[in-house]
């Protein structure tokens, strides 16, 4: 079953038409290195939790599709897990990241080559979904607004990450915190470049003086952002991708917006999430114990967060193995403590 947040499910925006062809785009895969424990098959078992937080508004959305081909009406090419999270953090309305989060699984899904090219297919569904956004917000200038985008596909033992914008998406390999994407701020160096070098700047941390991020979806009502050429503007819809082959040391993975990040760093997430999953093993209850934390420290945004567990045990207890203390006695002390022995003796 598939869960959406908010208004997401009965989304009800003008219609559009979108071709789901799949675009020429290239992206090599980042496959880790973690080839051993080839027999090992996740088991999916997710949750998710959202609130206003001190916002007037919300305008975070998430969806959880545990079983993503039975959901969409795809027929599984595998017997392993399937799986669909998103998480989409809306600015100057919550449009298009309701659009985004209703059309970008529909299109990953209709895409022909899913699942057997799943990182360009997602790559390509990221870039239609911001065309089609476009296109209906020149029908209804109402809808204007944008989006930054974080999805998570599990595919068999293949996790999938796709990122524009700042949400993150954090992997607990047995206790550590391994970052499945990267906020894409203005300010990075590697957005600074892409960004000066599509005619854009930063102006006190903010792209062309307007937005904290640097890749969204939508903001297509903002002048000089985004355009139809070749370099596409300098906010990019493009998501970054990273891939990585799971292995019974991954215990869970949390997706969330910013506002969960603004209090928790990575590692502190996961060993938060951790504890409360040792305590109940249930991952509805742990996304809901980290957007209350993160209420407690005071994040001043809208919160969303989902977290999905790969095994069906709690989290083991990390005990570091006490060190083995070597001892020996040479031939002449035990000959000393016979005499010492017998000393007392006398």
């Amino acid at each position: 079953m598939v869960i959406y947040s908010s208004c997401c499910r009965d989304f009800d925006l003008i219609f559009v038409q979108v071709k789901t062809k799949t675009l020429d785009i290239s992206v090599k895969p980042q496959l880790g290195a973690e080839n051993h424990d080839a027999a090992f098959i996740p088991i999916i078992r997710s949750g998710a939790c959202a609130d206003i937080g001190f916002r007037s508004s919300m305008e975070d959305v998430y969806i959880c599709a545990d079983n993503f081909m039975s959901d969409y009406g795809l027929k599984n090419a595998n017997d392993g897990p399937n799986s669909f999270y998103g998480v989409f953090d809306g600015h100057g309305g919550k449009h298009a990241a309701d659009f985004a989060c209703y059309h970008l699984p529909r299109l990953i899904a209709e895409d022909e080559d899913f699942p057997m090219e799943v990182e360009r297919v997602v790559t390509s569904a990221f870039l239609q979904t911001d065309s089609a956004f476009a296109k209906a917000c020149s029908l209804d200038a109402a809808l204007a607004s944008g989006t930054t985008a974080l999805a998570a596909l599990v595919v068999g033992r293949l996790l999938v990450v796709a990122n524009a914008g700042d949400c993150r998406a954090v992997l607990c390999r047995r206790g550590n915190a391994i970052d499945m994407s990267n906020d894409h701020k203005p300010m990075c160096s590697k957005e600074r470049k892409r960004i000066e070098a599509s005619g854009g700047y930063i102006y006190d941390g903010y792209l062309n003086g307007l937005l904290n991020v640097a890749r969204a979806l939508g903001d297509w009502h903002m002048e000089g952002l985004k355009g139809d050429g070749s370099d596409g503007g300098p906010l990019s819809a493009e998501p970054e991708l990273m891939t990585r082959q799971l292995t019974e040391e991954d215990e869970f993975l949390i997706i969330g917006c910013d506002g969960i990040w603004d209090v928790f760093r990575s590692q502190n997430a996961v060993d938060f999430a951790r504890r409360r999953l040792q305590e109940h093993n249930d991952p509805v209850m742990c996304s809901k114990d980290l957007v209350d934390e993160a209420l407690k420290r005071e994040s001043g945004d809208n919160l969303a967060v989902i977290v999905v567990c790969f095994q069906s045990d709690p989290p083991p207890n990390l005990v570091a193995p006490r060190p083995r203390v070597h001892r020996s006695i040479s031939a002449e002390g035990l000959r000393e403590l016979q005499s010492f022995l017998d000393d007392l003796a006398k």
